[in-house]
């Protein structure tokens, strides 16, 4: 098959989790023996911070102006079997309308950000990567949110079918490899700094590593302020490029996730940074939503905490119990959370070929007005 992509970015990881997902996702794509064009609008933060350049069996097409653009794009549509368009392109709203255009191809939407796009739906702000007339005129429209989000899609935007499509990790990129000294900790967190996930992460490092003054506490992101409350134990490495992440996850002993408010709320949104750390071999302490239990198994594959001493008491785990979470989780992800698995799972689905199921929000759920 020939994808068109109209993306927010896969060149650059810089303060946003698209690029990592899209990277694993078409390099599986490619080795299936699809070809991917991805069209991304070439924007200074992004190319300031550029970690990608070459899509592998593919064309990356970074572009200044839709109108400079438009022409091309209408020539590669013109013979393309999938196009498809996604959440926070900076030219959504007029690449949807192209797309919808196109002659041959099964025209995709992909919310990857739907939690948020509903919180802007609900708040009456305006959501700049969908038209006025919803979601309605698309063949398929895929979430990176299960449960609840597939059936206010169609309720909300119009949709007529629906299915997730999860996150993912790349184990070619994503393994556990050598420690490195300067990354060693008791705890880590990778994220990009975010107001809504603050209270959690007080709660779940912060507070922790008052607690705990003699371990060493790590956090790796971008866009944090100066005004964050630091702790003398808690170590910081700005903006990560995902090369970097095997290092920063196999180098720790534990690490955090923590999920966006929004994304909780609705539950069923896994970030691709769970898949990673897994991948990784590293024990994985996360938050808890509704659907984790689908993805991770609860005191298996992973341990929860809701509470600072939670954190806590997991620091207090022997390393045996630790590395048995960890090699638990690591064999969870290679089965059934790859980037190949997903490529796999979005065939079936452009092939129309999948089972339906209304409301469950599980791996293959989809649902159909």
């Amino acid at each position: 098959m020939k994808i068109i992509i109209f993306g927010l970015t896969i060149s650059s990881s810089w303060g946003n989790g698209h690029a990592t997902l899209w990277r694993g996702l078409c390099r599986a794509l490619a080795k299936r023996g699809h070809r991917v064009v991805f069209f991304e609008k070439d924007m200074p933060y992004y190319a300031a911070n550029r970690d990608f350049f070459e899509l592998p069996g593919g064309d990356l097409i970074l572009y200044q102006d839709w109108d400079g653009i438009r022409l091309q794009a209408e020539m590669e549509l013109k013979d393309a079997d999938v196009a498809m368009v996604t959440s926070y392109c900076p030219d959504g709203i007029a690449a949807g309308d192209l797309l919808l255009t196109a002659p041959r191809a099964t025209r995709v939407f992909y919310d990857l950000d739907t939690p948020v796009t509903f919180s802007r739906l609900d708040a009456g702000e305006p959501i700049t990567y969908i038209g006025p007339h919803g979601l309605g005129n698309f063949d398929l429209v895929l979430s990176y949110t299960g449960g609840q989000a597939l059936g206010k899609l169609q309720a909300e935007l119009g949709a007529r079918r629906v299915a997730p499509l999860y996150g993912h990790v790349d184990p070619d990129v994503h393994r556990p490899v050598h420690i490195i000294q300067h990354y060693v900790s008791d705890l880590t967190y990778l994220g990009t700094y975010a107001a809504d996930r603050q209270d959690a992460l007080q709660r779940l490092f912060i507070d922790p590593a008052a607690r705990r003054p003699d371990q060493r506490f790590l956090i790796g992101g971008a866009q944090y302020p100066d005004t964050f409350p630091w702790q003398p134990n808690i170590h910081f490495v700005r903006h990560l490029p995902p090369p970097e992440h095997p290092a920063f996850f196999s180098s720790s002993r534990l690490t955090l996730n923590i999920t966006r408010q929004a994304m909780a709320e609705m539950g069923w949104c896994p970030s691709g940074r769970l898949f990673e750390a897994a991948a990784c071999g590293v024990p994985i302490l996360s938050d808890c939503w509704e659907g984790l239990d689908s993805f991770f198994e609860p005191g298996k594959e992973i341990l929860i905490a809701g509470r600072t001493e939670d954190v806590v008491a997991a620091l207090d785990l022997t390393d045996t119990e630790l590395k048995r979470i960890a090699k638990a989780a690591l064999e969870r992800a290679l089965e059934e959370h790859t980037s190949e698995r997903r490529a796999m799972e979005l065939e079936i689905l452009l092939e129309g070929s999948s089972s339906l199921s209304p409301s469950t929000g599980g791996r293959a759920a989809m649902m159909e007005a």
